[in-house]
């Protein structure tokens, strides 16, 4: 059984959850009797341009202090995103961030410029024997994961396990778990430029009346999906396996890692951040929870939403809970320990 930390929270006062988010990280570093190293990261999600529920940069002012009181160097770190969006490339990307107000820190893109830079971390499991972790994440020993827990349309809901599998993924990591086939060419789109083909590392495009990928070729790093001048090159979404794949790639992104994850229960929307529209949250806002177990603290935020609730949201997203404890990423049994935020 794992322990999960939980503070009360339901108002809209950022100033304040960054103060609980503080309280938590300080419990688990002072009952763990955790060290930090020189360097930490601080795993995070920057919001797509357009999204007005992600959890704001103010949130993370006590932390970042907190750690530079400590000695100890933050900076933020996240991976690119696999679709069109404003966080495909790293130069997008850090712009988004800056825009969302994230400019405390140094801002680390961990698998480089289009999102084919990584290390395979061999884990051996049922649907992967290696998984494409973004290459920067090897320099570090240790990180403070912190998510934001709300709906996500194919994961069911978006929580640490999340954060870790799609967030640590370079972006063919990331195709990797979203289906089971190459990218796809839209032909109606392609002007044949053969801008892909000029870029593709691994000779796996050709242009024939349109550009074409030769699957045999084809190693999945995605970097074709982010450089089309036309968007005519996409991923399919139908891969099969999602949920366990998605806890697989969270075992290789934890994989001999120290990692301390903080839960922000709040703006609690359909969707997931990725979305660049304005939502509305679906349930109240709830507080926070953090812990060492990231299985733990998503079954403990699943829970807390549907109680909340009273329906059973999200409830596809047990199936990524079940296969992280088969496979040893952490427990769904965990004891709850509130702490009073006054």
């Amino acid at each position: 059984m794992s322990k999960v930390y939980f503070i009360k929270n339901s108002e809209a006062d950022y100033n304040q959850l960054g103060k609980d988010a503080l309280e938590l990280l300080k419990r688990i570093v002072s009952e763990t009797g955790h060290r930090f190293e020189k360097e930490v990261p601080i795993k995070v999600h920057f919001g797509e341009k357009g999204n007005k529920t992600f959890i704001p940069a103010k949130c993370y002012d006590g932390i970042i202090n907190y750690l530079k009181e400590n000695g100890v160097s933050p900076s933020y770190i996240e991976t690119n995103v696999l679709y069109r969006g404003s966080r495909t490339t790293t130069k997008d990307h850090i712009e988004t961030a800056k825009f969302h107000g994230f400019t405390q820190l140094p801002i680390i893109i961990a698998d480089g410029e289009i999102g084919k830079e990584y290390d395979e971390v061999e884990i051996n499991k049922t649907f992967f024997n290696k998984c494409k972790i973004g290459k920067k994440y090897g320099k570090y020993k240790q990180f403070i994961v912190t998510s934001h827990f709300k709906g996500h349309v194919a994961a069911g809901f978006g929580g640490a396990i999340k954060q870790l599998a799609m967030g640590f993924a370079a972006r063919g990591g990331k195709l990797e778990q979203h289906t089971d086939i190459s990218p796809i060419i839209e032909a109606e789109k392609c002007i044949s430029c053969g801008v892909c083909v000029d870029k593709c590392d691994f000779g796996a495009i050709h242009i024939a009346d349109t550009a074409e990928i030769d699957d045999s070729k084809c190693t999945g790093c995605a970097g074709c999906i982010a450089i089309c001048p036309k968007s005519a090159i996409s991923n399919s979404w139908s891969g099969s396996h999602f949920y366990e794949k998605l806890s697989e790639y969270a075992y290789g992104a934890s994989k001999d890692k120290d990692i301390i994850y903080i839960t922000f229960v709040h703006n609690i929307t359909k969707e997931c951040d990725c979305a660049g529209i304005p939502m509305k949250p679906i349930v109240d806002n709830i507080g926070i929870v953090a812990g060492k177990d990231p299985v733990a603290l998503d079954t403990a935020c699943l829970d807390l939403v549907q109680k909340s609730s009273g329906e059973k949201l999200f409830e596809k997203g047990k199936s990524s809970l079940i296969h992280a404890e088969k496979i040893g990423l952490g427990t769904m049994e965990y004891e709850s320990i509130e702490i009073n935020n006054m």
